[in-house]
């Protein structure tokens, strides 16, 4: 008994300092709690969508979409070869250039209009908090926080493990002059050691101008939050970025829903759309979409070009890791959209018309 009672205690102890470790970040407390108490989004102790937004699909559970994770056929959920991919000196970029650079996954760099931009950067080698599971794919993790010159502005959609890294963002805290998030994400920036007037915390449908004729209004998305064993303590978010010249909607993770026509309608038309297209699948559909809905959410915003991100990264998964870039392909030959499909560490243009290949079709 006596065993039973230390052993229990000792993985207590454990779990606990696990969880308790600065990787995890902190729940929002004092002034910041305030605020998200006081947010319309915020009910009964978590954040809401807008829409009712079950985990699972109905006729899922968690034992039978565990089951398939484990026991379904995924000899195509990674490639066999490594990603292709370049690198881009990112520090000795022409700065009267405007263009941006993917990295695999959601993290992206953008030149626009003299400012430098990250989004969700992730430069580790995992989307996790244990560094044996979600390795990224050989070679879509060529980039670190060395390679990042100054930034101006990055923005963070949530907190999950593949949008907000810890070491990436204790590396590139130095660099960063201000960093974009919802309500509650700061607090775990704030453990990291950023500073609080590093910090721009906001709820969805909130308007305000940056610098030099750059200004954002927060959308929202249809998805959950969380790094720890409780949820949805933060806020998940998008982002309608106008800047001197363009018009950029960044996408955070998301189900299809209402609010990309909406932001269409109040925010359009958006020179690019950035949207997440990976990672889906039929057992979570009200929380990621499915390339049919990607492309449908594009037209919703009246986007001119789609960057589908969210892939060829990481294995979240069970469907094939070259199936999204495949599927979206093929649904935009019916489109009117400019798809861009950039190999990690490919300059894209963002004033240009520009043909990029089909690279994950030569990657088994």
């Amino acid at each position: 008994m006596y065993i039973l009672i230390i052993s229990i205690a000792t993985i207590s102890v454990i779990a606990y300092w696990f969880l308790e470790s600065e990787r995890f970040g902190k729940m929002p407390k004092g002034l910041r709690l305030e605020r998200i108490k006081n947010s319309e989004n915020y009910k009964n102790g978590a954040f809401q969508n807008k829409s009712f937004t079950p985990d699972l699909t109905e006729g899922a559970n968690y034992y039978s979409v565990l089951k398939e994770f484990i026991f379904s056929d995924k000899q195509r959920n990674k490639p066999t070869n490594i990603i292709p991919n370049t690198k881009t000196d990112l520090h000795n970029l022409d700065s009267e250039k405007d263009l941006l650079v993917w990295f695999g996954h959601s993290s992206y760099f953008i030149q626009l209009d003299g400012k430098k931009i990250l989004v969700d950067p992730v430069f580790s080698k995992t989307a996790s908090p244990f560094s044996f599971t979600t390795k990224s794919f050989k070679g879509s993790n060529q980039y670190t926080a060395d390679d990042i010159p100054e930034i101006d502005f990055v923005f963070i959609t949530h907190d999950h493990w593949d949008h907000l890294d810890y070491r990436t963002m204790k590396a590139l805290q130095p660099k960063i002059g201000q960093v974009i998030c919802g309500l509650g994400t700061g607090e775990h920036l704030e453990r990291w050691g950023f500073r609080s007037n590093q910090i721009i915390e906001k709820d969805w449908h909130e308007n305000f101008a940056l610098t030099d004729g750059f200004s954002v209004t927060t959308v929202p998305a249809r998805h959950f939050s969380g790094r720890g064993l409780k949820r949805n303590q933060s806020l998940w978010l998008s982002f309608a970025l106008k800047t001197p010249t363009m018009n950029i909607y960044i996408g955070g993770d998301s189900g299809y829903d209402t609010h990309f026509e909406e932001a269409g309608k109040k925010l359009g038309p958006f020179d690019i759309a950035i949207l997440e297209n990976g990672q889906y699948d039929k057992s979570w559909k009200y929380i990621h979409m499915q390339p049919e809905e990607v492309v449908k959410a594009a037209e919703d915003l009246k986007a001119s070009k789609l960057f589908p991100v969210h892939s060829s990264k990481f294995a979240l998964a069970n469907h094939d890791w070259d199936e999204p870039l495949e599927r979206i392909s093929k649904l935009n030959e019916k489109t009117d959209l400019q798809l861009l499909t950039p190999i990690i560490g490919e300059v894209v243009h963002l004033k240009k018309q520009q043909k990029f290949s089909k690279w994950w079709e030569f990657t088994n």
